[in-house]
């Protein structure tokens, strides 16, 4: 195998590592969470018509109140599951998928689940 080839095969699976999806039917919504250092974000997804029906985020104006209260980042998490899971069930949606986007089920990541699942949402 020359250089040029191993590099296209590195770039193939890298493409196909970014675009999986959840393997589950595509009549589910999809729960999307993304961590970064500092925030938390949350987006319910309908694939099929390619659009976010609820979001919430640690970074909104409107959640800054709560946010103050929490002293760590899971504690932010918790509140950022339960506020989604909260307009979620406003909007009739109670059945999704869960999809973690590339990180570990552990830490902030859990405790928003967990929040969600607390809040009203089956997965």
């Amino acid at each position: 195998m020359n250089t040029n080839s191993k590099k296209l095969v590195r770039f193939q699976r890298r493409r196909n590592r970014s675009k999986r999806r959840p393997n589950s039917d595509l009549s589910r919504l999809r729960l999307v969470v993304f961590r970064s250092a500092k925030h938390i974000y949350g987006q319910i997804v309908d694939d099929n018509e390619k659009r976010t029906l609820v979001a919430c985020s640690t970074v909104e104006k409107s959640m800054q109140t709560q946010l103050q209260e929490a002293s760590t980042k899971m504690e932010q998490s918790q509140i950022i599951g339960k506020e989604l899971a909260k307009r979620a069930v406003e909007n009739d949606i109670k059945e999704i998928v869960f999809d973690r986007n590339g990180f570990i089920y552990h830490g902030r990541i859990k405790a928003f689940a967990d929040a969600a699942r607390s809040g009203g949402l089956n997965f």
